[in-house]
């Protein structure tokens, strides 16, 4: 089972989303298991400070390291990675996803404001990871992100793993289009070949729409995978 830890200013934001379809099934199952945290419950003050004005001036408030380092050591972490969602971090991928999901467990720190203190990666050695080159209000967005992308690999998690292996990404390019019921809708047919029953003509037909998808959309994907 997969231990999957969230340190987070809002828990709110996670209790509808780690109940509901692929996420809530996992949990039930016993195949994940969700600890949210409330950061302000390690704060020092009466007011429950967690932030503070940037050393060296600057707009903004920064994330204290007492409060997330110590709620991150009463979660007593015994293995695995721990990531703060950060705009400057290492874009997540299909591939971390997977490494996450052949842990043990997972701990996700969301940030908020304008950064976080550099030592709350420096004491955890966490690691600083972004789910694109934009920049949220708050690393909740991102952590339910990163959370559905590994649940849904674990086994038993999907009804089959062909679910999760004909995604995008698996295999390194991007899926072929996919088409249901009705065969004809406002002048817009489903590819003949689909509807053949010739599953050979079928499989290269979806070789070769991932591929050009990939070289059209994702050039980057593409050279990786041409390599």
């Amino acid at each position: 089972m997969l231990r999957i830890n969230v340190v987070t200013l809002f828990p709110d934001w996670f209790t509808a989303a780690l109940a509901s379809s692929i996420l809530g099934r996992a949990a039930q199952a016993g195949i994940v298991q969700y600890r949210v945290v409330q950061l302000r419950g390690y704060t020092h003050d009466k007011h429950q400070k967690v932030d503070d004005a940037p050393y060296g001036g600057g707009a903004g408030m920064v994330l204290k390291v007492e409060p997330m380092v110590e709620a991150v050591e009463d979660l007593r972490v015994v293995d695995g990675p721990t990531v703060v969602l950060s705009a400057r971090g290492k874009v997540f991928t299909h591939d971390a996803a997977v490494r996450y999901s052949l842990g043990s467990e997972l701990t996700l720190l969301c940030g908020h404001y304008k950064d976080v203190d550099q030592r709350v990666v420096d004491v955890l050695s966490a690691e600083e990871v972004s789910i694109g080159d934009f920049v949220l209000s708050g690393g909740e967005p991102a952590a339910l992100c990163i959370i559905d992308a590994v649940v849904r690999l674990l086994p038993g998690a999907l009804g089959d793993h062909e679910s999760a292996s004909t995604d995008s990404h698996y295999e390194g390019l991007l899926a072929p289009p996919s088409y249901t019921r009705p065969p004809s809708y406002r002048g817009h047919d489903v590819p003949d070949v689909l509807l053949s029953g010739d599953h050979d003509k079928i499989a290269a037909w979806r070789e070769a729409e991932a591929e050009r998808l990939t070289r059209e959309r994702r050039p980057d994907l593409w050279q990786r995978h041409d390599s």
